[in-house]
């Protein structure tokens, strides 16, 4: 999920470093949703500004302050730091030094055979379904993630 989120984020226009920290906030997000959200615990900030659905990017956002970030109809909550945008969960930010920790470290040395298969995946399909958080999981994620999972580990097993 995560890669396939970073290079979605990344067709549709975010930063290399920012669509590292989508992917894994969408990641984390989806596997909480799996478990109905009970770890995260932390209330959301109360206000939330209203953000055209057909912006690909956000708002801009004040360094250090959590607010609602867009990606097509996707929401998330992000912070600056420095230039870029990190996407937050829980109150956490994801770094790029957690998608290397937690996924390209998975990869032993294959990540970018899967990062560049990920960006031809979702290169094919039109921007508007990328920028659809369902006809993503629909069209692109679910009809590709049983394969992709096998196709990856059995990568790494070999290397």
């Amino acid at each position: 999920m995560a890669v396939l989120q970073a290079a979605r984020a990344y067709a549709c226009g975010l930063s290399l470093d920012e669509s590292k920290s989508w992917g894994i906030n969408r990641a984390i997000f989806y596997a909480a949703a799996k478990r109905g959200f009970r770890a995260l615990g932390r209330k959301r900030p109360t206000t939330r500004p209203h953000v055209p659905v057909s912006l690909h990017r956000g708002p801009p956002i004040k360094a250090g302050k959590e607010e609602v970030f867009q990606v097509g109809d996707e929401i998330a909550y992000a912070t600056r730091i420095g230039k870029e945008t990190r996407f937050t969960i829980g109150g956490e930010v994801q770094t790029v030094e957690d998608y290397r920790k937690q996924i390209v470290s998975r990869f032993g040395g294959k990540y970018r055979e899967a990062w560049k298969e990920a960006l031809r995946i979702v290169r094919k399909y039109p921007e508007s379904t990328l920028l659809s958080q369902s006809e993503f999981f629909q069209q692109v994620y679910r009809p590709v993630r049983d394969e992709l999972s096998e196709k990856w580990t059995e990568m790494v097993t070999r290397a």
